[in-house]
């Protein structure tokens, strides 16, 4: 009998890209999407074209439109499908966005969550649940970092320790500014955890950094690095938030972030939290961007440098992937930061 997959956020970047890893291993999904993108973030935000094309390629794929805040009909659902293993994907994703829209974020990255948990403690115990939390669950802490000012980016001091090796799991989540988006993310991110060490479930947060690639529907909120080749493709300016656009992000492609989910769901382990990103070689800071994709499409970048940087913003955030390569030894990342770069680009030329 194949094995059932249900998967939220299924029109999104990784949620799809998740419908189309485990599809192409023999599971059946089962997808959970609402399409609340275009209502956080209006038409560039809207996935119904991955949708579309997700149930075109897989035949016995089938996307329900379910807000996650409806106990009810997740309810229903996991009673009639049983699924095998959850990922949990879907949520409200912007720092900015999230202050104009406090109660709508929290009932969507918290609320949805506790939702998903409950239906499945009841309905689906032994299932493995992924759930893709983020590194904004540390806050602003990884500001306090003695940081060093390079030509085009910051890193961490020698004396951090950090260089190279980035960011692990032992960062504390505690008092540190956050924004909104961050806190509800935390408040979901202990109760995965929770599920796992209280009830034995077989729970995992993936605490990740800039998740990409070409699917993702990139928008100013949220999105930076498919926004950002979407602006110099189209001349549209770009506007730099604060740190002298030297802030550092680890960019790590969809499809490795499946691979790994894929991993995880035939080895659970209860309560595990793994940070998961591109790790220092797959890093780059904004200038760097810029310069980047100059190269590949030959269009110069326009922006305008705005001195007010993000409340709760990262200037350099790596993550260590120390931990997640010694539990899974077989995940490795197979997408270059250049490969990414490439990928997006030629994606997005050949919709013009």
């Amino acid at each position: 009998m194949r094995k059932k997959l249900i998967v939220t956020g299924a029109s999104g970047l990784i949620g799809g890209e998740v419908v189309d890893y485990f599809s192409k291993r023999g599971w059946k999904v089962i997808g959970i999407d609402n399409n609340f993108r275009k209502v956080f973030f209006g038409e560039d935000g809207d996935t119904t074209s991955n949708m579309r094309r997700l149930e075109e390629i897989h035949n016995s794929y089938k996307c329900h439109t379910i807000d996650i805040r409806d106990r009810n009909s997740i309810d229903w659902l996991f009673m009639n499908e049983l699924p095998d293993a959850v990922v949990h994907c879907a949520a409200q994703p912007s720092h900015d966005k999230a202050a104009k829209i406090a109660h709508l974020d929290f009932e969507t990255n918290a609320l949805g969550t506790l939702n998903l948990l409950e239906a499945t403690r009841k309905w689906s115990r032994e299932s493995p649940f992924v759930f893709l939390s983020t590194n904004k669950v540390y806050g602003d802490r990884p500001n306090s970092i003695e940081l060093v000012e390079l030509e085009t980016r910051w890193d961490y001091s020698k004396s951090s320790g950090l260089q190279i090796n980035g960011i692990n799991e032992s960062m504390s989540i505690d008092q540190c500014t956050h924004s909104l988006f961050g806190v509800s993310k935390a408040s979901a991110d202990l109760l995965v955890q929770e599920y796992g060490r209280y009830f034995g479930l077989q729970t995992c947060c993936l605490r990740g950094g800039c998740l990409t690639g070409p699917t993702h529907s990139g928008v100013e909120l949220h999105g930076f690095l498919n926004y950002l080749i979407k602006c110099n493709l189209e001349s549209r300016k770009y506007i730099v938030y604060g740190y002298k656009g030297k802030q550092v992000r680890d960019n790590i492609h969809s499809v490795d972030v499946a691979s790994f989910i894929y991993s995880f769901a035939k080895n659970p382990k209860p309560g595990a939290v793994y940070n998961i990103g591109g790790g220092y070689e797959n890093s780059i800071s904004i200038i760097e961007s810029f310069r980047l994709i100059e190269s590949i499409t030959g269009r110069e970048m326009i922006y305008e440098y705005n001195n007010d940087n993000r409340i709760g913003d990262h200037i350099c955030y790596y993550s260590d992937l120390g931990r997640i390569k010694e539990d899974y030894p077989e995940w490795q990342i197979t997408q270059s930061i250049e490969d990414i770069f490439r990928s997006i680009s030629s994606s997005y030329i050949s919709k013009l």
